[in-house]
């Protein structure tokens, strides 16, 4: 995968960063979000493959990114199809701050040091290069006034903004109640980020121990699976924090 393309998570974060304040919205359903994004990325480079409301390894090979290689090796070694809700809603400690430094070190955001209660020393982020939010932007923005259906990417990305609810950060207001509700209905183009979609609103709803219905894809039958305690899942490994330990990331 050439790196001259950003992936999922990257454009799911520059959504989500706020350019006035340099943190990012809704930053607890955003790590889930992340967590997705992830899939659906491996889903677009044919690394893996929804199989009912499960996620299946079907090219083990690297991409190249090594984030989401963590991720799609982590998901090797389970040796079976794990549930997207128990993958997402898995321990993923620092990978919001892993996408934040990478996008740091990429030249497309830059750290600015402060104080909470001028005690607390914190990390915020400001974007370098505005035209790349307002590409982002502008692709979600088309596919919300046109209504003509979006490529898989920016489907799978407006999925995922109305998953973690960027959808008020994005369309605030009164004004913003039909581009809301659009941004809502992209959520059918995409079988696969639909599916990732549907798991991050359950990890955030407290359903992840129960099967969804009616989740498996245009023509797939989901496999049957017995009701009970969540498989153990694991995420990407915490990244070390640079600085004070009582550094702050953006939130």
């Amino acid at each position: 995968m050439g790196r001259s393309r950003r992936t999922l998570p990257e454009e799911l974060l520059l959504l989500a960063l706020d350019p006035t304040t340099g943190t990012t919205a809704q930053p607890q359903s955003l790590d889930l979000g992340l967590a997705g994004a992830q899939l659906v990325e491996l889903a677009l480079a044919g690394r893996i493959a929804p199989d009912g409301d499960r996620i299946a390894v079907v090219v083990p090979r690297p991409t190249g990114d090594p984030t989401l290689d963590c991720a799609l090796e982590l998901l090797r070694r389970r040796g079976a199809p794990v549930r997207a809700v128990h993958w997402i809603g898995g321990p993923r400690l620092g990978l919001r701050q892993t996408y934040l430094s990478h996008l740091e070190r990429c030249g497309m955001v830059h750290a600015v040091a402060g104080q909470m209660c001028g005690v607390l020393p914190t990390t915020r982020y400001q974007a370098t290069d505005t035209e790349i939010s307002r590409e982002i932007r502008t692709r979600l923005d088309s596919a919300i006034r046109t209504g003509v259906p979006p490529d898989p990417r920016t489907a799978a990305l407006a999925a995922l903004a109305h998953a973690v609810g960027l959808g008020k950060h994005l369309y605030p207001g009164n004004e913003g109640r039909s581009s809301r509700s659009r941004l809502r209905d992209l959520i059918r183009h995409d079988p696969m980020g639909g599916l990732v979609a549907h798991a991050v609103m359950d990890v955030q709803n407290g359903v992840a121990a129960q099967p969804r219905r009616n989740s498996a894809p245009a023509g797939r039958q989901a496999p049957a699976g017995g009701r009970g305690a969540p498989e153990p899942a694991r995420g990407v490994p915490a990244q070390p924090h640079h600085g004070s330990m009582a550094r702050a990331a953006a939130h």
